[in-house]
């Protein structure tokens, strides 16, 4: 199955969650994600703004906040498929843009290097053990991601998570999976794998 085949059937059984499920199972792994070393010790995190089926970050972005932590958000140039994150320290500071999309507004809200961001929560539609992730098509994150040298953690549902995805050569994988039913190390099961091909 390729990643347009992939991508269309995971986001259709997404939109069978119940919204009893779909906010039930985003809390659960949300306070997962919050019990994390790399996120306990970050001063600046980047998320993005979920679209549902997105797992919900509206409510991990308010529990950042009441940790004293730095949120930062993108702001995507669909002309490059470029990306840039701005600190934002409250939902008015944010925009409407094209696709629904929320975006925060340049004018209200601090632009943020990479070299301060500590930790990138990278989105996704499905996702596979060694990190690997289909997204929504645009490569806006492995553009962004190629020189990023701090920690990238995924939240998915568990119904998002396969074996293996297609990849292609310039993918980023993320080092952390948090899905309501496990916390897959990512950077581990590459280094076995690695290990099983040389050995």
């Amino acid at each position: 199955m390729d990643k347009k085949e992939l991508r269309k059937l995971v986001m259709s059984n997404l939109t069978q969650l119940t919204d009893v499920q779909y906010f039930e199972l985003s809390k659960i792994i949300i306070e997962k994600l919050l019990l994390e070393t790399a996120i306990q010790n970050a001063q600046t995190i980047a998320i993005t703004l979920s679209n549902r089926p997105e797992v919900d970050t509206y409510s991990l972005i308010e529990k950042l906040w009441e940790r004293k932590k730095k949120v930062v958000v993108p702001k995507c140039s669909p002309i490059d498929r470029s990306m840039q994150f701005y600190e934002i320290q409250n939902f008015d500071q944010l925009e409407t843009v094209y696709m629904n999309l929320r975006e925060p507004i340049p004018e209200k809200t601090i632009l943020r290097n990479s070299d301060e961001i500590d930790v990138i929560i990278v989105p996704g539609v499905v996702y596979d053990l060694n990190g690997y992730r289909v997204g929504f098509g645009g490569g806006y994150y492995d553009r962004y991601l190629v020189n990023y040298t701090g920690t990238l953690i995924s939240l998915a549902f568990d119904l998002q998570i396969r074996k293996e995805v297609p990849r292609e050569s310039h993918d980023v994988p993320v080092d952390i999976i948090i899905s309501e039913k496990s916390r897959i190390a990512c950077s581990s099961n590459r280094k076995e794998l690695s290990n099983e091909i040389n050995d």
